[in-house]
C-alpha cells in the first residue's frame, strides 16, 4: 500500500497481482509497460513494488505465499471501506464469502479477501486512522 495522504472511501487504494514467480512476472510487466520494480521485503524473500517512471508506485507483484498463498494468480483490487469488519459481515449477509480473514498491513492499515456472489475475487482495505 502506498503511503500519504487517507484514501476515499469507495475508491481503488491499490492493485496486486499474486503468482507462483514473482519475479518473472516483474520483468514481464517491466518490459511490458515499462514499470520499474523495487524489492519489498517480506521476512525472507521479496515481492514486488512496481514503480512508473516517475517513481510513484503503481502496483505489487507478489509471490504466493504467506497470506497469499490462497490466492489464484489475479490481479486483486484493494477497496477503500471505511469499517472493515462491518463491510466484511456486510459481504457476507449479501451473499459473499470470506477468503482470507482481517489482517494487518502494518502502519498502511488492514484487510481482508472477499468472493462477490457472482465469484470475484477483491480486496477490502481500512486505511489506518
Amino acid at each position: 500500500m502506498t503511503q500519504g495522504s487517507k484514501p476515499t472511501v469507495g475508491s481503488i487504494a491499490w492493485t496486486d497481482l499474486t503468482v507462483a514467480d514473482a519475479q518473472r512476472l516483474r520483468e514481464f510487466y517491466a518490459s511490458v509497460v515499462g514499470w520499474q520494480p523495487e524489492p519489498v521485503d517480506m521476512g525472507g524473500y521479496s515481492d514486488f513494488s512496481m514503480n512508473a517512471s516517475d517513481g510513484t508506485a503503481t502496483a505489487g507483484v507478489c509471490h504466493a505465499r504467506g497470506s497469499n498463498a490462497d490466492l489464484p494468480a489475479q490481479w486483486l483490487i484493494y477497496i477503500v471501506v471505511a469499517d472493515l469488519e462491518q463491510s466484511l459481515a456486510r459481504s457476507t449477509d449479501l451473499g459473499g464469502e470470506m477468503v482470507t480473514p482481517p489482517r494487518s498491513l502494518g502502519a498502511s492499515g488492514r484487510c481482508c479477501v472477499i468472493r462477490d456472489p457472482a465469484g470475484a475475487e477483491a480486496a477490502l482495505y481500512q486505511p489506518s486512522r
